[in-house]
């Protein structure tokens, strides 16, 4: 099965977790809140945890992934630096020497050649996406992420942050504070928890990996791009099966419920989205995809629910087994 795009909508529940937090004022961390209007125009302040941080957690089980299925990395992502390639001057001092840059050069296609060298040296470059700037003599060359997170947001009636109080216990001089930058002495610290029901919108344009953005060619053979796609859509799943990020040496989720659709498309139909702050989001997504579908006569979109955890992994599992690199 040859899949364009692919997306999930859905709401996952999680209790008494700091995953995203936007700074500490004195010995207070605060988390992050965010503004939000709902389905009926009204306003709210909830909790929610970035789609950089989503992101971040994504990329670091493809990295892991990568590593185990034998996938090229750069130099700056087999260390998981946040520079990626930008990182591995040796590269580019490699792609500046070779023959095949210098006819780039004389044919003023510079950018689209090395963007080629960068997808043919590293599946997270290909599938994360990365701003080059000064590399091997491209001044500006971009190559945008093929996975997309929204906001992982609170929906407002079921959501609420509390701040609690904690002690760093010190045995010897328990009365006295640490007074000092160090943070040597006995101290207490409030922090934040959040419990509640949250919105997640991804998207995932399969079509797109190995494709150069430029000359809009595969760059990528097709049995390393089949390789790419499996390994991407297994970090999705493992995003939500392990969401690393902050404090989780003390404040592991606990994640209750994950329910939602993940949407798939065959052809350049968009795999459909919609917030799940939104009461009847799967209704919505399902009438999209009929309609869509009946443009053409054909079931190009398919809407595949799941209510929970297990079946959610089992739907993803499916679908990665059936997944093919997409080919005009």
């Amino acid at each position: 099965m040859k899949l364009h795009s692919l997306a999930i909508s859905g709401l996952v529940t999680m209790n008494l977790h700091a995953l995203n937090n936007e700074g500490a004022e004195g010995n207070t961390m605060m988390t992050r809140m965010v503004e939000i209007i709902d389905e009926h125009g009204n306003l709210h302040t909830v909790n929610a945890i970035s789609g950089d941080m989503f992101k971040h957690i994504q990329a670091e089980h493809l990295f892991q992934e990568a590593r185990l299925a034998g996938l090229p990395l750069c130099g700056g992502c087999a260390q998981f630096d946040a520079n990626r390639i930008a990182r591995d001057l040796e590269l580019a001092q490699q792609v500046e020497r070779s023959p095949e840059y210098a006819e780039a050069k004389k044919n003023g296609k510079i950018d689209s050649f090395n963007l080629s060298r960068v997808l043919n040296a590293c599946v997270v470059d290909d599938c994360e996406g990365i701003l080059l700037t000064g590399w091997a003599g491209s001044k500006s060359l971009a190559r945008k992420s093929c996975v997309e997170f929204g906001w992982v947001v609170g929906r407002p009636e079921t959501t609420r942050t509390e701040a609690y109080i904690h002690a760093k216990y010190v045995p010897e001089g328990r009365g006295a504070g640490s007074g000092s930058e160090q943070n040597l002495g006995q101290n207490i610290f409030h922090r934040p928890a959040s419990s509640g029901q949250y919105a997640v919108v991804l998207n995932v344009d399969l079509y797109r990996v190995g494709r150069n953005d430029i000359t809009l060619h595969y760059d990528v053979d097709a049995e390393q791009r089949a390789k790419r796609i499996e390994t991407l859509l297994k970090s999705v799943l493992y995003t939500f099966v392990k969401p690393t990020g902050a404090h989780r040496n003390t404040q592991h989720p606990h994640i209750v419920d994950f329910s939602g659709v993940v949407a798939i498309s065959t052809n350049s139909l968009p795999a459909p989205t919609v917030s799940p702050l939104k009461s009847n989001y799967q209704e919505e997504i399902e009438l999209i995809a009929r309609h869509l579908n009946g443009l053409y006569d054909a079931e190009y979109l398919q809407v595949k629910p799941f209510t929970g955890l297990g079946e959610f992994s089992g739907v993803l599992g499916d679908v990665i087994k059936a997944a093919e690199p997409w080919g005009e």
